[in-house]
């Protein structure tokens, strides 16, 4: 449920109405507009007697909301969220874009990458630290080295790192060294770990599960946004099919669907979404067209060398090429 309060209500009004609701056990998300202020009511299953809250002074209305996620709902908060990246928002009118290896591989790599990325356009750097790998004999990841190594790259160029973190355990080492806590796709539904995003102090990126559907991803951000954390991005990263001709299906779909049903900034990961470093371009640019509000791209010296994803990878030079192109498709649709 929604109380909407009247144009002009006071803040002692507002306070009195937020007292009523924790006042019952519920509790509630204050969300201030340039005209109104709205009180979102989430709690358990209890039916909500909306009557209780309608005689407040300075209530207009209540509204129910009928959706099961309500915090990431619309219809709980109609403005868009921005999400600052070192003071880039994702979430604008301008297109943030995050790029880095799919792993940090050493020093020298993350650092060099790191500047490549920047001089094209990037506002943030990506890197694996934790790498989930579906075989275990597979390059695992640096671990803290790694971060370690990331860390270095941020204070060489000042972009914030974006990295994952696969496990409850990794969330405080995670945080330690990074800007944004990633939520990889085999991990979407791991509950106890949204529950630990939901109550760390920075941004979380989260992505779609390859056999997910988009209420499935909406509520799994419910859960971080229930746990306090309201800073959280919704990446569309591509779902497994019957096509064989790429890594995974892009679900361009899924972008104008999520920017109607939630006010969460939505990113497109054309890199896993096709598998291949020759269809990521077309697949951003497409992305940009549809209204994502991020892309997030591995970039490699030499992704032939990669080691994890080097298919999907692209040089520094490509990288730049493909900047280049989104920028004239983001002018085209009236964005940045």
């Amino acid at each position: 449920m929604i109380i909407v309060m009247q144009h002009g209500a006071s803040a002692a009004q507002i306070a009195a109405a937020v007292s009523r609701v924790e006042g019952l056990g519920y509790k509630a998300s204050l969300i201030k507009g340039e005209e109104r202020t709205i009180i979102g009511v989430v709690g358990d299953d209890r039916p909500i007697d909306r009557s209780q809250f309608e005689t407040l002074d300075g209530v207009e209305k209540t509204m129910p909301v009928l959706k099961p996620f309500k915090l990431a709902s619309r219809d709980m908060h109609p403005m868009d969220t921005h999400v600052n990246l070192n003071h880039a928002p994702v979430g604008g009118p301008r297109i943030a874009v995050m790029a880095g290896p799919c792993s940090v591989e050493g020093r020298s790599q993350i650092i060099e990458v790191a500047h490549m990325v920047k001089e094209a356009g990037a506002v943030a750097l990506r890197g694996g630290a934790f790498k989930p790998r579906t075989s275990p004999y597979s390059f695992q990841g640096l671990g803290e080295e790694g971060l370690r190594y990331l860390a270095e790259a941020r204070e060489a160029t000042g972009l914030p790192i974006v990295t994952e973190a696969m496990s409850v355990e990794q969330i405080p080492v995670v945080c330690e060294y990074a800007d944004v806590i990633q939520i990889g796709a085999r991990n979407m539904q791991n509950y106890d770990l949204l529950r630990a995003a939901g109550k760390a102090n920075k941004p979380v990126l989260l992505k779609r599960g390859m056999m997910s559907t988009i209420e499935e991803l909406l509520m799994s951000a419910e859960y971080v946004l229930a746990g306090g954390n309201a800073q959280v991005m919704l990446c569309e990263r591509g779902i497994r099919t019957f096509e064989k001709y790429t890594r995974n299906t892009t679900d361009i779909n899924a972008i104008p669907v999520l920017k109607q049903m939630t006010h969460l900034p939505v990113v497109l990961d054309p890199s896993h979404g096709t598998g291949k470093w020759e269809y990521v371009a077309a697949v951003a640019r497409a992305g940009i067209a549809a209204g994502a509000d991020g892309l997030i791209i591995e970039v490699h010296q030499n992704p032939t060398e990669a080691m994890s994803d080097g298919a999907q990878s692209l040089k520094p030079e490509k990288f730049a090429a493909l900047v280049r192109e989104c920028q004239a498709v983001a002018a085209a649709v009236g964005r940045g």
